[in-house]
């Protein structure tokens, strides 16, 4: 599994990967629990983990990088039910995110993707400056 390949569905939970895309749609497999399915593009809303950024007090950065961080530290990941508890998280994490414009219920789905990237040993992957201006 590539971490180019996932990618966030408006509307469902979790992270799925993409198999194929049509012209309706896409048909993905569920990380959480396996179930490959179609996903209509007018009910819903695909974004590439990729090409999702993070706001920092400086310039924005790519998710991929708050993933990295998250990977090196040795900060047990907080319970995901616990707003004051994940938002502590990250101030010892990654001091440098912008607080006031990343919500609590973004910084839960960061912590709830990146269990669901480490429960399938995926490693997350900076786009190079090449990709990203494409």
């Amino acid at each position: 599994m590539e971490y180019s390949k996932l990618i966030s569905v408006s509307g469902l939970s979790g992270l799925f990967e993409l198999v194929t895309s049509k012209s309706d749609g896409a048909i993905a497999t569920s990380l959480e629990n396996n179930n490959t399915q179609f996903i209509s593009s007018r009910a819903h809303q695909f974004s590439h983990l990729e090409s999702i950024e993070v706001f920092t007090t400086h310039e924005n950065v790519f998710l991929a990088e708050v993933f990295l961080a998250m990977g090196e530290t040795k900060e047990a990941l907080p319970n995901e039910k616990d707003p004051k508890a994940i938002t502590a998280y990250f101030k010892k994490v990654y001091p440098k995110m912008d607080f006031s414009r990343v919500y609590a219920s973004d910084m839960k789905k960061m912590v709830k993707w990146f269990a669901q990237l480490q429960k399938h040993n995926v490693t997350p992957t900076i786009p190079s400056e090449d990709e990203s201006e494409e």
